[in-house]
């Protein structure tokens, strides 16, 4: 596959304005130096959706898509990032240069060579696999109706085990970081390296161009467990990815619907039955980014097919978190139709096409399948015995719950009324309940990566581990100041710690927008203690940027720190980044924080001081004289601190 050059990449960055973009597609507002728009990636009457000239990312404030201009198309166009590259250079007018097939494009496409050469290593296996386990595998599949030209057809393939991968892929030049990173191989302390799946039917993965990028494995026999699926990789996330949406999605799109069900061999099935807009989640929820990616390609109607068995139960469960306003008639053209349907008999898809038919199927799927508000409705009234008052009054504090996330449209007062008619309650007293009803929060925040609120070492947990990556989901980072509810946490956290982790991204954002502010406080910045390891990668992005380049433009730092840390564009496009004065509010917030790190300093002295057991004598004498020495350190510091508030 052809590779840009770097070079190229960052002239057609240069050439491409975010703001022209979005103005391709939806209406932009100019406020001061900064521009808003209702975003085009979820319904909203009201713009949130900032764009920042100067750094050229986008964050929208309310569904908390983020990025730059290459982010920014393949999001809207559903493609991958080379292909941004070439689209927003053909819209430039520049002509890139790519290197020829022979010449790799980085890790991530070692990583793609490792899922294609494992792919064909698996699909010789079980076609030509002479071992017991390999005929078990075609029998399998067989057994299923996969048979003849099915397994050509997708690939599928026999992974043996006993290291027999490791082998091949070392022969072909891959190393074993480059197989553990693809996720096939493992490798446990003090042991050999060893293939990830063994005597399991396999299921490649392809990204939505149909390039493999993961593996679903189904063990032959009994074995637990029974489906295995790659973990996320560099090149893999499962909440981002459907198995089959690279066949699908033509088919979505002449149709307008996406059918979506539970296993490999169901969306196999139901594709060689003639169902081509059939897709499958990867052993997750579907989720938010799903039903996005769906609509993108089946415009208005996404159907979930749940198994009858309590299995499918439980998804139903997991897809009503999904109702939200772009389900009602107030979204217009930004409207998406979720249905859902269940299958009679416990059958699964396949079982259901080999019973009965394709055109069964479709027949039943037009019959029975119910938007996902009445079906959840339906669902939860069904669960209480509604001749008794008792059950009836269980029936409605259960049922009511469903309309919580749409509470405010006509549409759940429709069905309020159509629930007080099922359980003959007066429709009034109805309607007050929902009016009552909360909103559920669903907002993506960032999971902070332990706050040092007491006495607590640099790097490190209240569990005792190292800081690791802070774990994020597709919504990214959602900067505090401008959120009107606490962040969730998963430890109590103080007004102090709160404000603390607001001053050190106030402080990124403000040098992200001022990268010469950075050399005049690089010694002050460098000791910050980061309570978010977020924030540290972000500093050490932002260092290592001006370091190479002390005159680099906000656009220059800002695409700097987003290959850093992609995860961390939205934190570069805050409500208000227009201090009137940069150099003094850099001068206040380096100080605020090295405040804290010196209290955070002294906390681990009267802590150590505290275990009368912990110290030696000299050791507690020195300790003593040290603590004595950094309160009034802070002492000054804070009255110093307090006149430059004042002035």
């Amino acid at each position: 596959m052809a590779g840009i050059s770097d070079e190229d990449i960052q002239k057609v960055r240069a050439a491409s304005d975010i703001v022209a973009l979005f103005g391709e597609r939806t209406p932009v507002q100019r406020r001061g130096k900064d521009y808003w728009c209702c975003c085009p990636f979820h319904n909203e009457k009201t713009p949130s959706c900032k764009i920042d000239p100067a750094t050229q990312n986008f964050y929208c404030f309310g569904c908390h898509e983020h990025g730059d201009v290459f982010t920014y198309v393949m999001k809207t166009e559903d493609v991958d990032f080379p292909d941004a590259v070439r689209r927003l250079a053909d819209r430039a007018h520049i002509e890139i240069h790519e290197s020829g097939s022979g010449a790799p494009r980085g890790y991530k496409e070692r990583l793609r060579g490792v899922c294609r050469e494992t792919r064909d290593f698996y699909h010789t296996q079980l076609m030509r696999g002479k071992s017991s386990e390999a005929a078990a595998a075609r029998a399998y599949l067989a057994g299923r109706g996969l048979g003849g030209k099915v397994p050509d057809d997708w690939q599928l393939g026999f992974a043996p085990g006993r290291r027999q991968l490791v082998g091949h892929l070392s022969d072909l030049g891959y190393n074993i970081k480059e197989m553990i990173d693809a996720n096939v191989v493992v490798q446990y302390e003090g042991k050999p390296a060893n293939d990830r799946f063994f005597n399991r039917v396999m299921f490649p993965i392809n990204d939505v161009q149909g390039d493999c990028i993961a593996f679903g494995g189904r063990v032959i026999g009994e074995g637990e467990p029974k489906y295995l699926n790659s973990r996320d990789t560099p090149l893999f996330h499962k909440s981002n990815v459907l198995y089959a949406l690279d066949r699908a999605k033509a088919t979505m799109t002449a149709t307008g619907t996406a059918i979506v069900v539970e296993g490999y061999t169901d969306v196999i099935a139901l594709h060689e039955s003639g169902i081509t807009n059939a897709v499958a989640t990867l052993g997750t929820a579907l989720t938010a980014q799903h039903i996005r990616i769906l609509s993108r390609h089946a415009g208005k109607r996404i159907i979930y097919m749940f198994d009858g068995d309590a299995a499918g139960q439980k998804a139903i469960d997991r897809a009503l978190t999904f109702i939200d306003d772009t389900m009602t008639p107030e979204a217009g053209p930004l409207r998406v139709d979720l249905l859902a349907c269940t299958l009679p008999d416990n059958l699964d898809p396949a079982e259901y096409v080999a019973a009965h038919g394709a055109d069964a199927l479709r027949a039943h799927i037009e019959r029975e399948a119910k938007p996902l508000i009445a079906f959840g409705i339906d669902r939860r009234l069904a669960n209480y015995d509604l001749s008794t008052p008792e059950g009836r009054t269980a029936a409605f504090s259960d049922a009511i719950q469903v309309l919580a996330p749409i509470k405010d449209s006509l549409l759940a007062q429709q069905y309020a009324v159509r629930i007080a008619g099922r359980l003959q309650m007066r429709e009034n007293d109805v309607l007050d309940r929902l009016s009552q009803l909360k909103k559920p929060e669903r907002r993506d925040y960032d999971a902070p990566s332990g706050a040092r609120t007491g006495s607590r070492a640099r790097g490190r947990r209240d569990n005792g581990r190292a800081d690791e990556p802070v774990p994020y989901d597709e919504g990214g980072w959602v900067p505090v100041a401008a959120d009107p509810h606490p962040m969730p946490q998963p430890e109590a956290v103080t007004k102090t710690e709160e404000s603390r982790r607001r001053y050190e991204r106030e402080l990124l954002v403000l040098f992200a927008h001022h990268p010469e502010l950075v050399l005049e406080q690089v010694e002050a910045f460098a000791r910050i203690s980061w309570h978010v390891s977020l924030h540290e990668r972000i500093a050490d992005a932002l260092l290592e940027a001006v370091a190479a380049n002390p005159q680099a433009s906000a656009q220059e730092v800002a695409a700097a720190i987003g290959q850093a840390c992609p995860e961390a564009t939205g934190l570069l496009v805050s409500r208000d980044n227009d201090a009137t004065d940069p150099a003094r509010y850099a001068n206040f917030l380096i100080e605020e924080l090295a405040i804290g790190d010196l209290a955070a300093q002294i906390d681990e002295y009267r802590f150590s001081l505290s275990d009368p057991g912990a110290l030696t004598h000299d050791e507690r004498t020195l300790y003593l004289k040290t603590l004595a020495s950094l309160q009034r350190e802070l002492a000054q510091r804070r009255r110093a601190h307090a006149r430059m508030r004042t002035h």
